[in-house]
């Protein structure tokens, strides 16, 4: 079938083309004959008679003025765009991005194919600037995530290492070490991680498990944590559900969400986590008594090293959320935050119940 809708497609553009060539063809045998005749006239006129030699002359006249005009059209509806294109390219090859061919009315008017890819060139242009601009300020931001604690851990050393501090002081210093470095390797590692699910649209190593056991497992996981805030932790509406992905980067997803609940719920707070089906869906909700989070933040959170947090108070790196984001993507979920200041944070992770028949089959094969 789709064997005969591209032949169709293709009869239809030789079509098309056929007949602006054959009405092209006909304009310019009649301008020609209407060309001859005129010049035949003028020149019998001046001359005071036509004859053979007269019917050449008007000929030659009529072939050179339309092959001036033809030459003018083809060159400046065909010609001129396909220039000007290459000079664009040649720019984006030695790296400028922000050219642009504007689609004046010479442009508009050429070839559909030409049109076309002037519009694709302009397109990709504007992908490569964005590309770029992410580029730097990916590099400028992790630059100045990673420089900080560098800069820390290089201090705190240096003090270590000259001595004359108290052993208390000793403990503090090489705690503050252990803490940065730890917080650098995280850094790291969810940086590889997003670099790697960024460049990636097919997820292997895909099993069966159970979707309700892993959020507890992720849960107990931070048992220290909220156990020393006497954090009360309501998992009671947990339904018992199969689900089939990769059971190790779907964890991440809840190790971001639930730590960043634990971190910012308060002394004696409440985190609630429910799991239900709904609709042919399964509705993961993950809500915290907790600080909240800013109106003006929330469309921001999900982006690289954004932290609503400006004043660092608590620790973070920036790509917890957006980790959570591009791996539900890839997932077919979607994930949504609601948050009042003073009052909590809900996130809602939706997954589709059921997995996609090319997901069975690659499990078969």
């Amino acid at each position: 079938m789709k064997k005969k809708i591209d032949k169709n497609r293709l009869f239809g553009v030789v079509n098309r083309l056929g007949m602006k060539l054959t009405i092209l063809t006909l304009l310019i045998i009649l301008a020609a004959d209407i060309l001859t005749f005129t010049a035949a006239i003028v020149i019998g006129f001046v001359t005071g008679g036509t004859n053979d030699t007269t019917q050449v002359i008007a000929s030659v006249i009529a072939s050179i003025f339309i092959g001036t005009l033809l030459s003018f059209i083809i060159g400046n509806t065909v010609l001129k765009p396909l220039s000007e294109l290459i000079k664009a390219t040649k720019r984006v090859m030695g790296g400028d991005y922000t050219v642009k061919l504007e689609m004046g009315w010479i442009a508009k008017h050429t070839v559909r194919e030409l049109r076309e890819l002037i519009r694709d060139f302009n397109e990709m242009t504007e992908e490569l600037r964005n590309t770029e601009l992410f580029r730097k300020d990916f590099i400028s931001s992790f630059s100045h995530e990673f420089k900080t604690p560098l800069v820390s851990i290089r201090g705190f050393a240096r003090q270590l290492y000259e001595g004359d501090l108290t052993p208390e002081q000793q403990r503090e210093f090489s705690k503050i070490i252990l803490d940065e470095t730890e917080y650098l390797s995280v850094l790291s590692q969810n940086t590889l991680l997003m670099t790697s699910l960024e460049n990636k649209d097919i997820i292997t190593e895909k099993t069966s498990f159970s979707l309700d056991e892993q959020l507890r497992g992720c849960m107990i996981r931070l048992e220290p944590q909220w156990s020393s805030k006497n954090i009360e932790i309501d998992m009671g509406e947990l339904e018992e559900v199969r689900f089939y992905w990769n059971e190790q980067l779907l964890a991440h997803v809840w190790n971001n969400l639930f730590d960043n609940a634990v971190k910012f719920t308060p002394e004696g707070g409440t985190i609630r986590t429910s799991c239900k089906r709904q609709n042919g869906m399964i509705a993961v909700i993950i809500a915290d008594s907790g600080c909240g989070i800013a109106e003006d933040a929330l469309p921001h959170i999900f982006e690289k090293f954004y932290q609503a947090d400006s004043s660092h108070a608590t620790k973070g790196n920036g790509l917890g959320l957006p980790l959570v984001k591009r791996i539900v993507e890839l997932c077919g979920g979607t994930v949504e935050v609601s948050s009042q200041l003073g009052k909590g944070t809900e996130f809602t992770v939706t997954l589709k119940e059921k997995p996609k028949k090319t997901e069975r089959s690659n499990r078969n094969g």
